[in-house]
């Protein structure tokens, strides 16, 4: 009870504004306790939601907590993060580019982006703005390479999509993806000159008053109306989640804004492109973006809401029938916060609901809850009906937790953990380093840490791992595993990891371990070596050692360990040198996998 209250009280000083900016309506009647429900129920620290009806709104408010720790109350200004429903202001530079005859969306997308170099040449030659925008390009989503490998340079972004491989042909089926908007970013700055933030700024934001929205987290403190992000440990517990910022990856989910703002970018689209009699968006892009250019999946509506159905997206928003009245709509979510923007063309209706809840189902419930009321529909128990789902799932996760029969592992790794320490690297993705911890191995990715918990011989379970709380065990599924790899010769040469569905393992290939070793200290390895009648030369190229074999091309070295060097172009080769009791190096012995040869030494330097 005492909770409750304090929910009650916070609400307080949005609900003193929403009666002094909007006038009585009755179909908001109760709406207030419904959420403030809503709220409890889902142990959301807060919300907020705002209503409009041709270009005014009609209600606007905020529930819970921006600060859950400060108990901060949620206001109709407060700025949260609103992930993917940013596509939508990406596409649009696009419409507005393509009036400006800049740019054409049905030709080859690499005909204004260069740089954009796909898996395959079919891919190259096909792929166009239209099917990025509208995600038919055969790709699937690929998010562990930005989310897990971050970067703030798009350009580097840009160029792992060459080494992302599809998992379809062009126009086959649609597949939701995040590296294609990024990429309509790129395209945008290379054609107006200016970075995606100064053209959304100047050609959306200033001309819709949306003067405190921004673009990254690092903005977000500077507000005195921002919300922290949050999730929930176990079902009840609510834990302030870091900001996560993915600059680099902005074009397709960075934007901060609050719902007063959003309302004005939701008056636009329900006015064709015009903001109080301004164009701001080309009436005939309106009209395509919020048309279906593909269906996002088969399906037939239910027994019990036969009234909605078909799914569809057209450019930077989906589209639905809900309930007899054509949807238009977009989710949001990343690190710390979910939201959705949706349209009611044909009603004149907008709805924007942001939380700063992760994997929220408290955006969805509040948009079908309002829809409800103001399309005149017979009243729906959204929130039972979600919450009676959701508990039913958990309860049969647990359920069979406890009956699924532990599989005892007695098996050991094949290596000490030490050898599996290194940089792993697939050029799709990024860089992974492993290293060892007292008795456990670790894995970092950008500023991510991993824990490697042992499951048989060279597997290990991926689970997320702070400093300062520990693992975290119902993060990263069980059903991605890390998997060593071995060369012919037994040694840690990379690992595979399932990150994508409907694909191979993705393969990291170790890099070649390195141990500093000065020129001066190379030129004791330089000299002729006797190998079975043959001469092998070893010499210096500025810093860089290297052996040549009679008939063979040149090898460079790579310092490896103590008198230790890898082949730099053959995995699993070496040269391994010995020295006499003065120190002075007397033979080589190439480790091969069919073999070891030695050479015994002729000349010296």
């Amino acid at each position: 009870m005492k909770k409750i209250l304090l929910l009650c009280c916070a609400i307080l000083p949005s609900l003193l504004w929403a009666q002094k900016t909007s006038p009585a309506d009755k179909r908001f009647a109760g709406l207030d306790a419904t959420f403030t429900k809503i709220l409890d129920d889902w142990k959301v620290a807060g919300f907020a939601v705002a209503v409009v009806q041709k270009d005014k709104v009609i209600y606007a408010q905020g529930f819970g907590y921006r600060d859950y720790e400060k108990k901060l109350p949620v206001t109709p200004n407060t700025l949260f993060a609103i992930g993917s429903v940013t596509k939508a202001f990406t596409a649009s530079l696009l419409g507005q580019l393509q009036q400006e005859g800049k740019v054409a969306l049905d030709k080859p997308a690499h005909q204004y982006l260069p740089g954009l170099s796909f898996f395959n040449d079919a891919m190259n030659n096909s792929v166009t703005l239209r099917h990025m925008m509208s995600h038919q390009t055969g790709l699937p989503r690929h998010d562990i390479s930005w989310y897990l490998f971050p970067t703030a340079s798009r350009d580097t972004l840009l160029q792992r999509v060459h080494y992302q491989e599809p998992t379809a042909g062009v126009r086959e089926k649609w597949q939701y993806n995040n590296f294609m908007y990024m990429a309509q970013g790129v395209v945008i700055e290379k054609l107006t000159g200016k970075s995606w933030e100064e053209n959304v700024k100047e050609k959306i934001f200033i001309p819709l008053g949306m003067t405190r929205s921004n673009f990254s987290v690092l903005d977000l403190p500077k507000s005195d109306d921002a919300s922290l992000g949050y999730g929930l440990r176990g079902d009840s517990t609510i834990r302030k989640v870091p900001y996560y910022n993915i600059s680099g990856m902005g074009p397709a989910g960075s934007i901060n804004s609050s719902v007063l703002e959003m309302s004005n970018w939701l008056i636009t689209w329900i006015y064709g492109g015009k903001f109080r009699g301004k164009e701001i968006l080309p009436s005939s892009f309106v009209t395509e973006a919020l048309s279906p250019q593909t269906l996002v999946n088969a399906g037939l509506p239910s027994k019990e809401k036969p009234d909605i159905h078909f799914a569809a997206y057209g450019l930077g928003w989906g589209m639905n029938s809900y309930r007899g009245h054509y949807r238009v709509n977009h989710g949001g979510g990343i690190d710390g916060f979910t939201s959705v923007a949706a349209l009611f063309p044909t009603d004149s209706i907008g709805v924007m609901v942001l939380t700063n809840q992760e994997g929220s189902q408290v955006p969805s419930i509040v948009l079908n809850t309002i829809a409800d009321r103001l399309l005149g529909l017979k009243p729906y128990d959204w929130n039972g009906d979600l919450k009676k789902a959701a508990d039913k799932a958990k309860a049969a996760q647990k359920s069979a937790a406890a009956t699924k029969k532990a599989i005892a592992h007695t098996t050991k790794p094949s290596h000490a953990l030490a050898d599996y320490s290194g940089d792993y690297t697939h050029p799709g993705y990024g860089t992974m380093t492993l290293y060892t911890k007292g008795d456990s191995l670790f894995a970092q990715t950008g500023e991510r840490q991993l824990w490697l918990r042992h499951n048989n011989y060279d597997v290990f379970d991926p689970l997320p791992y702070d400093p300062a709380e520990g693992v975290d065990s119902a993060g990263l599924p069980m059903q991605i595993p890390i998997q060593f790899r071995l060369n012919v010769s037994g040694e840690v040469e990379g690992l595979s990891v399932p990150f994508e569905a409907g694909l191979q393992p993705i393969v990291f290939k170790k890099g070649a371990k390195v141990a500093r070793v000065a020129k001066a200290e190379l030129e004791k390895y330089v000299g002729e070596y006797e190998l079975a009648g043959a001469t092998v030369k070893v010499y210096t190229k500025g810093e860089t050692l290297y052996v040549f074999v009679p008939g063979q091309p040149e090898y460079e070295l790579v310092p490896n360990d103590k008198d230790k060097f890898a082949l730099k172009v053959a995995s699993g080769y070496f040269v391994q040198f010995a020295s006499n009791g003065k120190g002075e190096v007397t033979d080589l012995t190439f480790v091969q996998p069919n073999g070891n040869f030695k050479a015994t030494r002729k000349t010296g330097p």
